[in-house]
């Protein structure tokens, strides 16, 4: 039976062996050496404190490598022959000249507008049509069938006792070819026909009317006073009925004439 005593004795053992120094087996050095003991080692510096790091700047940049340009090669030398430049030719210019037609020409023209010395006024527009070319040296100027514009320029109606109708008119500008060229014609006049003839013939028809009635009622006395009171009768006829007035139908012939150059760019 183990005793409870022996083991803190085995224990004490064991730690009395762990301590003590170990047995060498080295022989001991010959006599008369001195016997040379190593010199301690030096203890090791004390480590040097850690100095205050400042805060890295940053360095420049550092210039790019320049690349090593290779010398230049002359250009090899083209000896082939340059096309021909082809040019398209200028478009021609449109060219014209200037040509007059004289004062006093006539112009044949056909009215397109119908007018009346009973309705027409002062200013009323007047067309009319070129029947015929005008021709200056052989080259047409204007063509038939231009148009010329103008108005009326004098209108009166005719009168009971005496005055005849009167109208006139003339043109100031021709259109053709989609242009317009100023002008200017000497007036074209027109008066009625004079009535004095049948104004006439009324009163002595009027007279011997009366002479014819006066004479079968009173004899020859009776005849002088019918034919004065027929006379009488037969004027107040005439006092009553105006004249004719000018009348001028769309399609009438006419001319009018030039009252000064007309000048005028033709192109060619």
């Amino acid at each position: 039976m183990i005793r409870f005593w022996t083991i803190p004795t085995c224990a004490a053992l064991f730690a009395a062996a762990a301590c003590s120094p170990p047995v060498t087996t080295e022989a001991p050095p010959p006599a008369g050496d001195p016997v040379v003991t190593p010199a301690p080692a030096p203890p090791p510096p004390p480590e040097a404190a850690p100095a205050a790091t400042a805060p890295a700047r940053p360095s420049p940049p550092r210039p790019a490598a320049r690349t090593p340009v290779a010398p230049a090669r002359e250009p090899v030398p083209n000896t082939a022959a340059a096309p021909p430049i082809v040019r398209e030719p200028a478009p021609p210019q449109p060219t014209a000249h200037e040509a007059t037609i004289a004062s006093g020409t006539e112009l044949p023209l056909e009215l397109l507008t119908s007018l009346s010395s009973e309705t027409a006024a002062v200013e009323t527009e007047v067309q009319a049509r070129l029947t015929q070319a005008v021709t200056v040296h052989g080259e047409t100027l204007i063509p038939s069938g231009a148009t010329l514009t103008g108005s009326v320029t004098e209108v009166e109606r005719s009168g009971r006792v005496q005055g005849r109708a009167h109208l006139a008119m003339r043109f100031t500008d021709v259109r053709f070819s989609g242009q317009r060229h100023r002008l200017e014609t000497q007036p074209l006049s027109f008066d009625a026909e004079a009535t004095k003839k049948q104004d006439a013939t009324k009163v002595g028809a009027g007279a011997g009317i009366g002479a014819v009635i006066g004479g079968i009622l009173g004899g020859g006395k009776g005849a002088a006073t019918g034919a004065a009171i027929g006379g009488a009768a037969g004027g107040g006829a005439v006092l009553a009925t105006r004249g004719k007035e000018v009348e001028l139908a769309s399609g009438t012939s006419l001319t009018a004439v030039l009252a000064s150059p007309l000048r005028m760019t033709v192109d060619d």
